[in-house]
């Protein structure tokens, strides 16, 4: 592959995977939603992904390091939001230097990422049609008002956060595994473990503990709701059956 191609290929993974932060743009767009941002920037890392699997990609590391500070940013922007649907577009741009870095092992690592990312968008829109809003600043105290809402939250953001024997952590860990650290390899890794952990527990402390808030009628799943999380549910598993045959193949 000629120079000039790994320089477009780079270009296109970046765009693709959330390298550059064109949240930035969208959200002060009145045309974009919070919702239709998540939505486009899903599409958008499905695309590469699909990509991923039909090119034979190399990163370079000056667009590793713009991936990298956008992460940075994203982490920033999420600790400041209690809207599900920003959190999960920000979680796209929090975890775009690992699609770029990973290469292969990135694609699978993302496609787990994007399941889970359902997740948070299926809860969100629960939000929305219940309570108003994405917002779950005030709807606290789920764990006991309505618990399978409690425990689907949960499952998604541990699953973000990179939580063993779930399909991210084990991605993550086929990464490290099948590849030789350097410096930069180290910062990233480090520090967006340190990010998405973070922030999903920030998140999980906030949403799901507390008090219950006596104003809000507290709604739980319907049928319908219960078979699109059991679906994703099911993806996720399936995940990481294939996450740890992964791993045990390398060992």
């Amino acid at each position: 592959m000629t120079t000039d191609n790994i320089v477009f290929l780079n270009i296109i993974f970046l765009l693709l995977a959330g390298g550059v932060p064109y949240f930035i743009i969208l959200e002060k767009s009145n045309k974009f939603s919070a919702k239709a941002i998540f939505i486009v920037s899903g599409f958008l890392l499905l695309t590469g992904v699909l990509l991923s699997f039909y090119t034979d990609r190399e990163y370079m590391t000056s667009f590793v390091l713009v991936s990298f500070f956008t992460a940075l940013y994203s982490i920033y922007r999420a600790t400041q939001t209690t809207n599900f649907y920003k959190l999960g577009y920000y979680f796209i741009f929090i975890n775009a230097p690992f699609f770029i870095l990973f290469e292969e092992h990135g694609a699978f690592y993302s496609l787990s990422l994007l399941v889970s990312l359902l997740g948070i968008y299926a809860i969100a829109s629960f939000y929305e049609k219940h309570y108003g809003s994405a917002n779950y600043l005030y709807v606290r105290g789920i764990t006991l008002a309505t618990p399978l809402v409690g425990i689907h939250i949960t499952v998604y953001l541990i699953t973000i956060g990179l939580y063993p024997p779930l399909p991210n952590s084990l991605f993550f860990l086929t990464h490290i595994f099948n590849s030789e650290a350097n410096a930069l390899w180290l910062v990233i890794v480090i520090t967006l473990y340190a990010g998405n952990f973070l922030v999903s527990m920030r998140v999980l402390e906030r949403s799901i503990f507390g008090k219950k808030n006596p104003n809000i009628h507290y709604v739980d799943l319907n049928f319908k709701e219960k078979i699109t999380h059991f679906a994703i549910i099911v993806s996720l598993v399936l995940l990481s059956i294939y996450g740890m045959k992964e791993i045990l193949t390398w060992a």
